[in-house]
């Protein structure tokens, strides 16, 4: 009886797009054209600009890169379906969806791990700074944090590809993600609910960890700078920084760990919009654009 209910589903339909479509149109393609601008410009600046050819700006040009992937797998899509009558995907245009973005999403975590210990070594560790950051590391690095993300959507995108699915399969979302997946799926889901814990540890958590303790570590070091001015820049850099990457790793976690008693779909997908729509955006502004290495490039 169970199995009479259950198909290979060929389409998904999404439920979460409000009444004011044209509203909600006209409000992401203003935050897709702002995230194009701002992480291409960075891209060209740090190309173009040989002052910018540092391991900082190496990493923050991946970072780039990653948020106008991030964008580009969701937005599109979104602004597509804003203008339909009745928002849907393919079953395999779905799991391709999740695949780029659960791929992105986890170079990203890993990546802003990177950063923040660049920053530590610059910072704290200068004398060592040029052998600890050396080109060679800088790349192995970043194909690291690239390759770390796309094994860990394989896994997810693998499970969620042997669930079966009720013959209506619809999505109280805008984006096509694993947790709202695993609601309307009919099969045994245990696998999947693992797989995100353990990815919330190991991608999520165990990257942000770093973050903070490096950050701590710039923290103290800035306080024994003696001169104010330079404390208070370094300071606002610092503390802009970890805001970010807060604001970041908290959403991510939300999304992917959220507990099954307190899911509320309203609530789920503004902290999705919140860490895969609205961060890339606000990416370029905090960590290049209010450099003064960048502002510098800028005007020339």
């Amino acid at each position: 009886m169970a199995g009479a209910n259950q198909t290979q589903v060929t389409e998904f339909m999404l439920l979460g797009f409000p009444h004011s479509r044209p509203l909600l149109f006209v409000l992401f393609l203003a935050i897709y054209l702002a995230t194009l601008l701002g992480n291409s410009a960075i891209l060209a600046l740090v190309l173009l600009d040989p002052h910018l050819h540092s391991p900082m700006y190496f990493f923050l040009s991946h970072l780039s890169c990653l948020d106008i992937c991030y964008s580009s797998v969701t937005v599109p899509k979104i602004l597509a379906n804003a203008l339909r009558p009745q928002a849907v995907i393919s079953y395999y245009g779905c799991l391709a969806q999740m695949f780029f973005l659960m791929g992105c999403a986890g170079a990203e975590c890993t990546l802003l791990a990177v950063i923040a210990y660049n920053c530590y070594a610059a910072i704290c560790q200068p004398l060592r700074y040029a052998h600890a950051m050396s080109w060679g590391v800088c790349v192995v690095a970043a194909t690291g944090c690239w390759l770390w993300g796309m094994l860990d959507s394989a896994v997810h995108t693998l499970l969620a590809s042997r669930l079966s699915f009720c013959r209506t399969a619809r999505l109280q979302h805008i984006l096509y993600d694993v947790p709202p997946l695993l609601r309307v799926a009919c099969s045994n889901t245990r696998p999947s609910e693992v797989a995100l814990h353990a990815a919330s540890v190991f991608v999520g958590l165990s990257p942000f960890l770093l973050v903070v303790v490096s950050y701590l570590h710039i923290l103290a070091t800035i306080l024994r700078i003696p001169v104010a001015t330079s404390q208070r820049k370094a300071f606002s850099t610092c503390s802009a920084h970890l805001l970010m990457v807060t604001l970041y790793f908290v959403t991510a976690n939300l999304n992917y760990n959220r507990p099954s008693s307190s899911y509320s779909p309203a609530a789920h997908m503004l902290v999705s919009a919140l860490y895969c729509i609205v961060t890339p955006m606000l990416n370029p502004l905090i960590y290049s654009l209010r450099n003064q290495e960048v502002r510098g490039a800028l005007r020339k």
